[in-house]
């Protein structure tokens, strides 16, 4: 058996769905292309989804659940080292933006989808904020003052970063986001030195325990 044959068609229509819509945008693709994708029928794919915007939703939750295990990773590479966690977190964040110039899903999804009672807000609202929040303790737990400044910096960064690959289309990214991270983050200890690191919420919020991916 194929292994398009092996896998379920729920899995094939999420799979297509999201890479369709990476690279032709949420609005660009209908569900005739996604089902002929997916290797299955419109009937299939409402049997699964009520709506192209309860697929769009899935396939953001899966996106979420991607972040999760690379952040997971992150943590399990580095147990009880957040500085080493915070460095990792630069350096995959730095390969997401050298290597696709299509931009993150959720960003392109929520300038895209202008209805702000489409379901896909709340879910790309409440993973943005989960991520900062867990960043802010990782700054937190590495000893930086003003740690949610600085993940509100780094995440703000990171999307300007992810924008500017998806603007220029250049084979390598415009801008070099690894350094610039690094530069701040740099900046924020030697402000910070004999300071105390804020904590706040965030620390008590691992991204692990997403409400997000619950749903």
């Amino acid at each position: 058996m194929t292994e398009r044959a092996l896998t379920r068609p729920r899995d094939r229509i999420v799979g297509a769905a999201r890479d369709l819509f990476h690279k032709q945008g949420y609005r660009g693709v209908g569900v005739d292309a996604i089902a002929e994708a997916a290797g299955t029928n419109k009937m299939t794919l409402y049997r699964h989804f009520g709506s192209k915007d309860d697929l769009i939703v899935e396939c953001l939750r899966t996106a979420i659940a991607e972040a999760h295990t690379y952040c997971a990773g992150i943590e399990t590479r580095h147990p009880n080292d957040r500085s080493a966690q915070l460095t990792e977190w630069i350096k995959v964040a730095a390969e997401f933006v050298e290597s696709d110039c299509r931009g993150c899903d959720l960003s392109n999804a929520a300038v895209e989808l202008a209805d702000d009672g489409h379901p896909a807000h709340r879910v790309i609202e409440d993973f943005k904020q989960e991520h900062r929040d867990w960043l802010a303790s990782i700054c937190a737990g590495a000893g930086i003052a003003r740690s949610e400044l600085l993940a509100d910096t780094l995440t703000t960064l990171l999307e300007g970063a992810r924008v500017a690959r998806q603007s220029a289309r250049r084979e390598r990214p415009p801008v070099d986001f690894a350094s610039m991270a690094t530069a701040i983050v740099r900046s924020f200890k030697e402000a910070g030195v004999g300071g105390r690191a804020s904590v706040g919420r965030a620390a008590k919020a691992p991204l692990t325990s997403s409400r997000s991916a619950r749903r």
